[in-house]
């Protein structure tokens, strides 16, 4: 009978973290224990706990991952092309993690540890929001717009892009991913494309124009 092969430390963490992942996603941080982790990888929980230090460590642990996953194909999208083909880009790369990636997006958005105090979409909002607000950023100023308000817009349009991807995950399955984000990319295109410099006040009285 040829022997089982033992797996190396690394490897040992993928694993965990790929059950970890499933079992987070079916049934929330909460109901998840360290002690089902540990069966469905076949192995004890102390084993867990020496990788992890602890369950939160392991949900920590998997969400980073996700993140950077996600950051990562954002990221990558908007690298290049003309701006709308970059911002449509960034869309349908979000929405092909959401469809390639179920578990994990079932994790970033499914309730966070309480000590956290945060709902797992919003730190989704917050932390891929940050991570590329440096884009926003330099796009804003090569455009001739005040660099300190893209994180306004950098948060608006994630919390937009990532709150379609919870709806098309849990009822919108109809539309395909592509359909879903060209929609979405023309909404905000739109909004982007005729942002005003100083957007003034409703019913503000805005300067005449001086004829030349």
């Amino acid at each position: 009978m040829k022997k089982k092969q033992r797996l190396t430390g690394a490897e040992r963490r993928i694993q965990l973290m790929e059950i970890g992942r499933s079992v987070f996603a079916s049934k929330g941080y909460e109901a998840t224990s360290i002690e089902e982790v540990a069966q469905q990888a076949g192995v004890s929980k102390p084993i867990v706990y020496e990788h992890f230090g602890a369950k939160e460590g392991l949900y920590a642990a998997i969400v980073d991952r996700e993140l950077e996953d996600l950051v990562a194909r954002v990221s990558t999208s908007i690298a290049q092309g003309t701006p709308r083909q970059r911002f449509e880009d960034a869309v349908l790369a979000f929405m092909a993690y959401v469809k390639e990636e179920p578990a994990g997006f079932a994790v970033l958005t499914r309730d966070s540890p309480t000590a956290a105090a945060r709902r797992g979409l919003t730190r989704v909002i917050d932390d891929l929001a940050q991570r590329v607000s440096d884009v926003f950023r330099s796009e804003f100023e090569r455009a001739g717009y005040p660099p300190k308000v893209a994180p306004i817009y950098a948060n608006a349009l994630v919390g937009m892009v990532t709150q379609v991807g919870h709806w098309w995950a849990a009822e919108g399955k109809a539309f395909s991913t592509e359909n879903v984000a060209r929609h979405v990319a023309a909404l905000g295109w739109m909004g982007l494309r005729h942002l005003p410099k100083d957007p003034a006040a409703p019913g503000a009285k805005r300067e005449p124009r001086r004829r030349s």
